[in-house]
């Protein structure tokens, strides 16, 4: 698919839309459309119509040298391999015109540890949208690929969306919990990965509502997992795959305090709160896993606050009960 360079902006953050690049061809769009018949299929009419009209060209962002990450470092511990890989990659891409590609990344671990939010973060950094597939409630099999214009209340997929909707050729699509996507006798709902995670087949991906081939080369594409043995060793082989651990316990204190002063930073209420947590209340957070030390945070500067402090104290924070993995909050 067509790239072209634009005249990179100066930005604080070293990522400036670097390029435009064309993920499909208008003449592919155009032959589709003259062949609809008159009054029929009017949602694939209005699709094509829609890809005409906003055109074929989007952003593809890289950045101009390798951003400083020791923020995110900082923030999740526990991604240190992972984060070094993208490293290298933005690395590779420095100094020629190559867009930047990052092999598909697996995150794989027990649950919230954070994986989706290192996803959310990663597409951050890079300066381009995100797209979440959450495969534990998907109710249709053809979610990523779409459905056959055919069928009733058919639809374009996701990736298609992402692409043709999207700012980006190059957006971050998150695939979250891909172990736990049924399999069906009729549709895999993983099939459209296998060429969807190859660079070169990707090139040319069909969605099946549009038919039109879509450039999903750029996609940078994270997955996570509870369990690798629910994942077909062909989607496996196409991708890095990361044992995210548990963070250790000074790991989680540093985790907890980080999303203290992010919280803290975030709203306008934050100013009236202390900058920095107790000890004693970064202990006990770092007994929770990173997805339930933001609720027990939100809990505690609300009752802080019904009580006049700027301080937190360990009463504010919910009590958990047997199960660590399971909080009861108190209101």
């Amino acid at each position: 698919m067509e790239s072209r360079s634009l005249v990179p902006h100066t930005s604080h953050f070293h990522l400036p839309l670097a390029s435009v690049r064309s993920v499909f061809q208008t003449q592919d769009v155009e032959r589709k459309l003259a062949k609809l018949p008159g009054r029929e299929h009017e949602n694939l009419r209005t699709t094509y119509e829609r890809m005409l009209e906003r055109g074929p060209e989007r952003f593809q962002v890289k950045p101009s040298g390798v951003p400083n990450m020791n923020p995110l470092y900082e923030a999740l511990p526990n991604f240190t391999e992972v984060l070094d890989d993208v490293r290298r990659h933005v690395a590779l891409s420095q100094d020629c015109p190559d867009g930047l590609e990052v092999t598909p990344i697996l995150l794989l671990g027990p649950p919230g540890i954070g994986k989706t939010h290192f996803a959310r973060k990663l597409a951050d950094l890079l300066g381009t949208g995100m797209s979440l597939v959450p495969m534990s409630s998907m109710t249709a099999g053809w979610l990523l690929s779409g459905s056959s214009s055919q069928w009733k209340g058919a639809k374009p997929g996701k990736v298609f969306e992402a692409l043709v909707d999207g700012e980006y050729a190059n957006p971050v699509m998150v695939i979250d919990e891909i172990d736990k996507a049924s399999a069906d006798a009729q549709y895999d709902p993983l099939g459209a990965l296998y060429s969807l995670l190859e660079h070169d087949t990707a090139q040319s991906f069909v969605d099946e509502f549009a038919e039109v081939a879509i450039d999903a080369s750029q996609v940078i594409w994270i997955t996570t997992a509870n369990d690798a043995r629910g994942i077909p060793e062909p989607i496996l082989n196409r991708m890095n795959v990361f044992e995210v651990e548990s963070p250790s316990a000074e790991a989680a204190r540093q985790i907890a305090g980080n999303l203290y002063k992010s919280i803290r930073a975030d709203h306008g209420w934050g100013q009236r709160f202390q900058l920095a947590p107790s000890g004693d209340v970064l202990d006990v957070l770092a007994e929770l896993p990173p997805r339930e030390m933001r609720r027990a945070l939100m809990t505690a500067f609300g009752n802080a606050r019904l009580d006049g402090r700027e301080a937190l104290k360990v009463d504010d924070l919910p009590r958990s009960g047997a199960s660590k993995t399971r909080m009861g909050f108190i209101q």
